[in-house]
């Protein structure tokens, strides 16, 4: 058996594989044997059956087999073997002609394309803009709003004195300002004026005891479902109702926001993390830093590859064999469409080679730690959506370590993690040109 290659250019090339029968005849004849042991035929005991029946029976499909499996060993051996670094994968050669089930000694081509060589170096001699998000007094003052909204606690009040109150009391339904005779009658519903969609302002400064008129259709806009949990009916029947009611108040809950106290600071950050209101400011202050970052993370990374890009220059790819491998491996193209498609991913497909060099340059490795810090970075995340920015570590590594048993998610993690390790060295090698703007400036960058 003799392998070798011939490139056709700097981007296409044919591997031949020349086969013999003596490359395959013995494990055509291990093969067949092994079919007779473990097939049942009729007329003969298992293991008994006459080898030219063997042959007459399985002999052209278990050649056909050998020779496949040959071909493919040998094809991406003389691959790596021969560290060809290939996109795509090996096609059967369009003039291919073999007759398998009645020659011998057979020639297989495979056209292969090969990824076009990169040398850049990537140093600060590559200067790149890093964006950094100015943390405004009205952002902290926002998140401080938000915890210690969130660290609350319900009181009665005897007036209303914000929208978010809730209002709790009885209703009416009325007809030509009067009671209806007959009509819904509600003996306690819960509202806040803050969801209305209307009518909000009849609320303003109501007391306990005060009768409040208002439409509960006209108020959410028709919203049935909320028509139907205001009155307590059911919503075949809430679709039907458009009159006035009139509530009596018998209760007000007001949410009394926290006060900067220790037990406070101890709830957000943990116990005895802060000390005071000047050191809360501050981990507030950079909490927003730290959510912001990927945002600028984000941000630099187009940069950074407009800028690599940039220093590669044009970059060609071997259009037409990854157009004919897309079409032959994916039924999402055709012959009809893949001239639009594969223009909307030729740019990608340039930057993903780009990545590699620099992940081969930097030897960039993902470890297990890598894995693990990345699930926990993810799952702290989560948990940050919800306000729990003080989530204890062993909690934090019983979800990671769950995400990580899952195949799925471990490949997703795999993925992120090499993306970050590139990033990273990109960042490091580069020269940073460091700007702060405002959330507005950072905004109008994705609108150039």
């Amino acid at each position: 058996m003799n392998v070798s290659h011939s490139n056709i250019d700097q981007l296409n090339a044919v591997v031949s594989i020349e086969i013999e029968k003596a490359d395959y005849a013995d494990k055509v004849k291990k093969s067949l044997r092994a079919y007779g042991d473990r097939a049942n035929i009729p007329g003969f005991r298992r293991g008994h059956v006459p080898f030219s029946v063997l042959v007459k029976m399985f002999g052209k499909s278990v050649k056909a087999e050998e020779i496949n499996r040959l071909i493919s060993e040998s094809l991406y051996n003389y691959i790596s073997d021969n560290k060809l670094n290939i996109l795509g994968e090996p096609m059967t050669a369009e003039d291919q002609t073999v007759d398998i089930e009645n020659e011998e000694n057979f020639t297989f081509k495979f056209d292969i394309a090969l990824a076009p060589e990169i040398n850049v170096t990537i140093d600060n001699n590559i200067e790149v803009p890093y964006y950094t998000i100015a943390v405004t007094d009205d952002m902290v003052a926002k998140q401080d709003e938000m915890f210690r909204q969130r660290q609350g606690k319900q009181i009665t009040v005897d007036t209303m004195t914000e929208e978010k109150d809730l209002i709790k009391g009885s209703m009416v339904e009325l007809e030509n300002g009067v009671a209806k005779e007959g009509g819904i009658v509600v003996e306690s519903t819960i509202l806040s004026p803050a969801y209305l969609k209307a009518q909000k302002e009849n609320f303003n400064g109501v007391k306990v005891g005060d009768k409040v008129v208002f439409n509960p259709a006209v108020a959410n806009s028709d919203s049935v479902g909320e028509v139907a949990s205001i009155l307590n009916i059911d919503r075949e029947v809430a679709a039907e109702v458009k009159s006035d009611f009139e509530m009596t108040v018998t209760e007000i809950t007001h949410l009394q926001p926290a006060e900067h106290d220790q037990e406070f600071f101890d709830a957000i950050f943990g116990k005895d993390a802060i000390k005071n209101d000047e050191e809360y400011t501050t981990k507030v202050r950079e909490m927003i830093a730290m959510q912001l970052a990927p945002e600028s993370d984000y941000r630099f990374g187009i940069d950074a590859r407009k800028a690599i890009e940039a220093v590669v220059g044009e970059l060609e790819l071997p259009a037409e064999f990854l157009k004919r491998w897309l079409v032959a491996t994916n039924e999402k193209y055709t012959d009809e469409n893949i001239n639009e498609e594969y223009s909307k991913m030729e740019a990608d497909l340039k930057w993903h080679l780009i990545k590699e060099h620099i992940a081969k340059s930097f030897e960039v490795k993902v470890s297990d730690e890598d894995l693990k810090a990345i699930a926990i970075g993810v799952t702290r995340q989560q948990f940050a959506q919800y306000g729990m920015s003080n989530v204890p570590e062993e909690l934090l590594e019983n979800y990671s370590q769950e995400m990580l048993k899952s195949k799925e998610s471990r490949a997703q993690l795999i993925d992120r993690a090499t993306e970050m390790k590139i990033q990273d060295a990109i960042k490091n090698a580069v020269k940073l040109v460091a700007k702060e703007v405002s959330t507005e400036e950072f905004g109008k960058l994705f609108q150039e």
